[in-house]
């Protein structure tokens, strides 16, 4: 068996629908083409188009993203002006006006309003709010003070750095070293020995003092001189 060919019009014709003329399906069939044909050259213009926007925006340095952004403001502003917005909007309002004039919200309004009077005041509130005035004016004033402090040291630094910063160093050192070096054992030990010595010299002097005060009382008398003249 061959292939034998088949009329596409004759096959179309036979598949037209009912109530229709030859005469009448040859014109819409006429229409169609033409309007085929219209939409090609339309889709050429539109890729012509395209590419000579793309170059013009190339040119005034425009990215695709300044596109999309363009196109979002444009979308959300045919948004906002479309009636379903302007009516959703209108509802939204008109339920914001029927909440807030309901006996429910202002009876809650009412009463969160005198709950917020009562706490306001109630004296833990008052001491609450006493003891934070008070607790930021002593933060304050610590803070000024050690600000004050910190300026006259530095001031002091700059007058006399070497003596006040060895003096600083040395009581620092001093408060810090002499406690432990009392408690320590070499410490009382020599302690001990310089008291010993102490009671020593103090002993060898008062019995110097007696013999200096002897009943023959040479010493009360000073020393006469008899040599001739």
């Amino acid at each position: 068996m061959t292939d034998v060919p088949v009329d596409s019009a004759a096959s179309a014709r036979t598949s037209a629908p009912e109530g229709l003329t030859v005469a009448e399906e040859e014109e819409l069939r006429s229409e169609l083409a033409k309007v085929e044909e219209e939409i090609g050259t339309l889709r050429q213009v539109l890729a012509a188009k395209e590419r000579h926007c793309g170059e013009l925006k190339r040119k005034l340095g425009l990215t695709p993203l300044d596109g999309l952004k363009q196109n979002l403001s444009k979308s959300w502003h045919d948004v906002q002006v479309s009636n379903a917005y302007v009516k959703t909007s209108e509802k939204l309002g008109e339920w914001n006006d029927k909440v807030t004039q309901s006996d429910l919200y202002l009876s809650a309004s009412s009463t969160l309003e005198d709950w917020n009077e009562k706490l306001t005041q109630s004296e833990a509130y008052k001491k609450t709010q006493e003891t934070l005035s008070q607790a930021g004016q002593k933060t304050s004033a610590a803070l000024s003070n050690v600000g004050s402090v910190i300026s006259r040291k530095l001031g002091d630094m700059r007058a006399h750095p070497f003596s006040h910063s060895f003096s600083s160093s040395y009581s620092i050192r001093h408060s810090i070293s002499m406690p432990a070096m009392r408690n320590s054992a070499t410490f009382k030990s020599f302690e001990d020995r310089v008291g010993t010595i102490k009671s020593r010299v103090v002993g060898s002097r008062e019995n110097s003092t007696d013999g200096l005060h002897s009943p023959s009382g040479t010493g009360d008398k000073p020393p006469q001189d008899n040599a001739p003249f």
